[in-house]
C-alpha cells in the first residue's frame, strides 16, 4: 500500500487525504494546532461555539461542485448547512450615501436585485451576468470536467483586471462597487487581481451560498473520518519542524515531538513560505524560493466574537457588508486608507435555529503593517499596549455596527477580538494572509504556483497553489491528488458518482 504523509490539517491537507484515502493510501495528516481544520477551525467561548472562518461557503447546493466531491466521498448526507435566504441572500450598507441594497441570488433574482436599483443599466447587469458564467463555464476543473491542463483558464480573463472587467460592462460609478461588494473579503486589489477570480466568486454567489450549522468544524472532522476509516490518521497538537530533503527527495518529517514519518509521497498544506524555513537547507533552488518569497501575500482581517443576551436579536440568514465609500471598495489593501473600510457581519446558525441569534460574527480587513510592531510576538505574551490597541479597534468597529443595527450594543454581553497576528500564528500564514498569494493579472508567472516542487516526491495543495477559498482548494485537491493518481483520474470518479 503506498503511504502518503500531509503537512497541515487544514481544508487543503484534509480533503486532499481524504481524496488519496478514498483511492487507497495510507494517509497521515500532520497538523500543529490541537484542532484540526484551518479555517474550518471553531472555539469555545462565552459557552458558545464560533468559528474562525468559512463563514459563507458556496459550490454545496445539490449539483454544486464541492457537494459532488462530498458526494463521491460519501459524506454529502452528513453535511449540516443551512441555505441563505433567496431573496435576500446580501445586504450591503454605504455610509456615503446611507443607501441599503438587497441582493437575490439565482441568475433572474440577482439581475432583477441590481435592475431595481439601477434601471438604466439593467442591459449591462444582463451582459455582465452572462460574461462571469461564461467565464466560469470555460473553466474545466471548476465544472469537474477532464482536461489536460492543471488550471485550464481563458487567457484573456487571465491578463484583464477584475476591475476593468466591470468597467467595460458598467458605467454607474455606485452599481460598479455594488457589483464587486466581495473583492474586499477575498483580498481584490484595484488592478491586479484578474477577472477570473471576481468572476468564481461571484458565481458562486449569484447560485446560493449556505452556512455551517453548529460550526464548521464538524465539517472538519467529515474529512478526517474519511481517512480514519481507511486506515490513515489525524493526528493534531504536533508540528512538522523539520522536512528532510537528500538529492531532491523527501526521506522524512520529524514533528515537534521528535517522531519521524515516512512515506511515498508528501504533501504540504501550509504555506509554502512557512515550508521553505522547515526544509533542509538547499532543498529548492533558490531561483524557487525567492520567487515564492517575493509574491505579495493577500491582505489579513481583525475579527470580533460577540455574544449577544438571549433573546435580544434575530437571527439573521443573511450576511451584512458595511462600506464607508464607494470608491472604496478596491482600497482595502491600500496602506494610505484608514482602518477600518468596511466589515461583513452575520449571525451564524445553530443546529435547530430559532428566530434569535446568540451570537455575531465581524470580519473587517486589515493589512498586516498595523500590527507590525508586534510581529516578533507570541499569543498571550503581546504585552499591555497590544492589549488597548485590540480595544481601540474593537471600539471603532462596534460604532460601525451601531449605524446598521442601532441600539445593538446594548444587546452585547461580551466581546472577544482576534488580530492578523492571530490568523497567522494559529494558521501559520505568512503576514496573516485571509487568501493566500495574491493573483496578479499583470504576471501570470507570478500568480500561478504548481502542485509539483523541484523536490520528486513533495508536492503542494492548499490556497496558495492555483484557487483559494471553500471552492478553490478542494478544486486543487483534485489537481495535487491527479499529480499522484494520474490526470483525470479523481474527475472522472467524481462524475461516476454524479
Amino acid at each position: 500500500m503506498k503511504t502518503a504523509v500531509i503537512i497541515g490539517g487544514g481544508l487543503g491537507g484534509l480533503f486532499t487525504g481524504a481524496i488519496l484515502a478514498k483511492e487507497g493510501l495510507k494517509v497521515t495528516v500532520l497538523e500543529k494546532n490541537k484542532t484540526i481544520g484551518g479555517g474550518l477551525q471553531s472555539f469555545k467561548r462565552f459557552g458558545e461555539v464560533f468559528d474562525t472562518g468559512m463563514h459563507v461557503v458556496g459550490g454545496m447546493g445539490p449539483d454544486g461542485n464541492i457537494m459532488r466531491i462530498c458526494r463521491y466521498l460519501g459524506i454529502a448526507d452528513k453535511v449540516e448547512l443551512r441555505a441563505v435566504d433567496s431573496q435576500c441572500s446580501d445586504v450591503l450598507y454605504f455610509a456615503e450615501d446611507k443607501f441599503t441594497y438587497k441582493l437575490k441570488n439565482g441568475k433572474e433574482g440577482f439581475i432583477e436585485s441590481l435592475s431595481n436599483y439601477f434601471p438604466e443599466e439593467r442591459g449591462n447587469i444582463e451582459a455582465y451576468v452572462k460574461a462571469i458564467f461564461d467565464i466560469v463555464g470555460s473553466i474545466d476543473l471548476f465544472n469537474l470536467r477532464p482536461s489536460h491542463h492543471e488550471l485550464s483558464l481563458p487567457v484573456d480573463m487571465f491578463l484583464v483586471s477584475a476591475n476593468d472587467f466591470i468597467a467595460s460592462y458598467i458605467r454607474d460609478r455606485r452599481l460598479h462597487s455594488v457589483i464587486a461588494y466581495i473583492n474586499p473579503f477575498y483580498g481584490g486589489r484595484r488592478d491586479e487581481t484578474p477577472a477570473y477570480i471576481h468572476a468564481i466568486i461571484n458565481v458562486l454567489y449569484i447560485e446560493g451560498t449556505y452556512r455551517f450549522e453548529g460550526g464548521s468544524s464538524r465539517f472538519a472532522h467529515l474529512l478526517e473520518s474519511v481517512i480514519t476509516s481507511a486506515g490513515g490518521q489525524v493526528i493534531s497538537g504536533d508540528a512538522v519542524e523539520r522536512v528532510e530533503v537528500n538529492d531532491r527527495h523527501v526521506d522524512y518529517v520529524r514533528t515537534k515531538s521528535g517522531r519521524k514519518y515516512v512515506g511515498d509521497y508528501y504533501i504540504s498544506a501550509i504555506h509554502p513560505c512557512t515550508l521553505f524555513g522547515i526544509t533542509s537547507q538547499g532543498a529548492f533552488p533558490k531561483s524557487y524560493v525567492n520567487r515564492l518569497n517575493s509574491i505579495p501575500n493577500a491582505y489579513s482581517a481583525f475579527s470580533l466574537y460577540i455574544k449577544l443576551k438571549d433573546n435580544s436579536f434575530p437571527y439573521i440568514n443573511h450576511s451584512e457588508y458595511y462600506m464607508t465609500r464607494y470608491d472604496d471598495i478596491w482600497e482595502f489593501g491600500n496602506k494610505d486608507k484608514v482602518w477600518p473600510l468596511g466589515f461583513l457581519l452575520m449571525t451564524p446558525p445553530e443546529k435547530n435555529q430559532c428566530a434569535y441569534s446568540n451570537k455575531i460574527l465581524v470580519t473587517a480587513p486589515m493589512l498586516f503593517d498595523d500590527v507590525l510592531r508586534w510581529k516578533n510576538t507570541t499569543v498571550g505574551k503581546r504585552g499591555e499596549d497590544y492589549e488597548l490597541w485590540k480595544k481601540e479597534r474593537t471600539g471603532q468597529l462596534l460604532a460601525m455596527i451601531e449605524k446598521l443595527h442601532p441600539g445593538i450594543n446594548e444587546l452585547i454581553e461580551s466581546v472577544n477580538s482576534a488580530s492578523p497576528l492571530t490568523i497567522r500564528d494559529f494558521y501559520g500564514v505568512k503576514g496573516g494572509a485571509i487568501s493566500g498569494f495574491s493573483k496578479d493579472c499583470r504576471n501570470i508567472a507570478l500568480s500561478q504556483v504548481p502542485v509539483v516542487t523541484k523536490v520528486r516526491n513533495l508536492f503542494l495543495t492548499g490556497q496558495n497553489v492555483n484557487l483559494h477559498g471553500f471552492c478553490g482548494v478542494p478544486l486543487t485537491a483534485i489537481n495535487t491528488c491527479e499529480v499522484i493518481l494520474g490526470q483525470n483520474y479523481v474527475i472522472n470518479k467524481i462524475n461516476e458518482n454524479r
